[in-house]
């Protein structure tokens, strides 16, 4: 088993093309303790659908959704990287999230609205050095995997079990780098 972080489809593509290397989290409803939590530092990225609404994200992300029902999942997820979440931030400031709006994909208002929903905890930015696997794998649906939570363990298929971290990064090091310090500047203040 391996663990995997659950975030929208869209925002992976955009993890994938390079367009970002961030993402906003306040936590599924059924977060263990009622908190967000990052336990693995190292994980697979598995895309969900269910709450990708259009309105929520800039355009063009905005005209690639396909809104779905509540409930509703594949019957198979397609596995196509893995990410070193290399920073966490907490942020308690609206001004702040503002400031990160042009590091991400969603609009203002749905930023906003993350830090205002359970206003006790703060909204966490994580930052995602991200690899694509040389190869993307299928695995079935189970309901394990299903619920409003960040954080579930895949099993992986024979053949992937040993080795499913390969080094394929989205943006070299140096590229990487840059943008983690043009955030810092916005979360740090300087």
């Amino acid at each position: 088993m391996v663990a995997a972080l659950k975030e929208w489809a869209i925002a992976i593509e955009a993890l994938l093309s390079g367009d970002t290397l961030l993402l906003l989290r306040k936590g599924g409803i059924r977060e263990t303790g009622g908190r967000f939590s990052v336990a693995q530092s190292r994980v697979l990225l598995y895309p969900t659908y269910e709450h990708q609404q259009p309105h929520l994200l800039k355009p063009p992300y905005a005209n690639r959704v396909q809104p779905v029902p509540s409930g509703w999942h594949p019957n198979t997820v397609t596995l196509c990287a893995w990410a070193d979440i290399t920073h966490i931030f907490q942020i308690t400031a609206a001004e702040t999230v503002e400031a990160l709006l042009p590091f991400h994909i969603w609009t203002n208002a749905l930023a906003t609205e993350r830090l205002k929903w359970k206003p006790q905890q703060p909204l966490y930015v994580l930052l995602l050095r991200v690899h694509r696997f040389p190869e993307s794998f299928t695995l079935p649906y189970q309901e394990a995997y299903g619920g409003c939570k960040s954080w579930i363990d895949v099993e992986l298929p024979v053949g992937r079990a040993a080795n499913p971290f390969m080094d394929a990064p989205v943006l070299t090091q140096e590229q990487y780098a840059h943008r983690v310090m043009e955030v810092e500047r916005v979360v740090l203040g300087q």
